[in-house]
């Protein structure tokens, strides 16, 4: 009989006849791929479980950035809309507000960042500025992560927290869990996480999902 040929990119290797038998997985390595498989079935079913569905409030966007007409997206715009200056609507700052606001219990969503030049993602409490400039913190109370000025990701802490991560997530899940004040931000693609603001964090007043878009930049939330 033949033997069988072999390569460097060959799957199986086999001789006179004969397939090698596979190496045995040692108990350790099995140990991490059983503890990340559990680790990513409980993080799926959490999203399940507190998934919000959250849309963006037109009332509340700064003029120049464009929703979508499901509110589920918004983009850069070119020009500045003719919109009413509301004391809702935050008039320096290029920010959105969604429509949902959470006192209690735990709640999550997901974010698509795309490809944009600088973004953030997070919460705001609802008392939040929206006229003149306000800090990106959260002493401004603003809670978030995200790509920022300087080519650099980070969490909006004061002063910020560079996260040197291996690549920028495509898409973000944002966990708020209002109970212990503590809101977590995971990569939804590998359900690796980002950062945490630690319970207490986050005051007992009303939150909101909170964006922040500049030239180029898209956000979407996902179904």
């Amino acid at each position: 009989m033949p033997e069988c040929i072999t390569s460097q990119n060959s799957m199986p290797r086999c001789e006179k006849g004969k397939f090698q038998q596979p190496k045995e997985i040692s108990p350790e390595l099995e140990e991490q791929i059983s503890g990340f498989s559990q680790k990513t079935i409980v993080l799926s079913e959490t999203l399940r479980k507190f998934k919000a569905n959250v849309t963006l409030d037109p009332d509340m966007a700064h003029p120049i950035l464009i929703l979508s007409a499901n509110r589920k997206s918004v983009r850069w715009g070119d020009t500045w809309q003719d919109l009413p200056n509301t004391p809702e609507r935050f008039d320096t700052e290029l920010c959105v507000l969604g429509c949902e606001g959470f006192t209690s219990g735990r709640h999550c969503w997901e974010v698509e960042v795309g490809a944009g030049q600088y973004w953030s993602v997070g919460v705001a409490r609802e008392s939040v500025g929206r006229k003149g400039e306000i800090s990106h913190s959260p002493e401004g109370g603003i809670w978030a992560v995200g790509w920022c000025w300087g080519g650099q990701f980070r969490a909006l802490t004061s002063p910020v927290t560079p996260l040197p991560l291996s690549r920028v997530p495509s898409r973000i899940r944002v966990c708020l869990d209002c109970d212990r004040g503590q809101v977590t931000f995971i990569d939804a693609g590998d359900e690796a996480p980002i950062f945490t603001f630690p319970p207490g964090s986050v005051p007992g007043e009303r939150i909101q999902p909170w964006l922040w878009v500049e030239p180029g930049s898209q956000l979407r939330l996902c179904p």
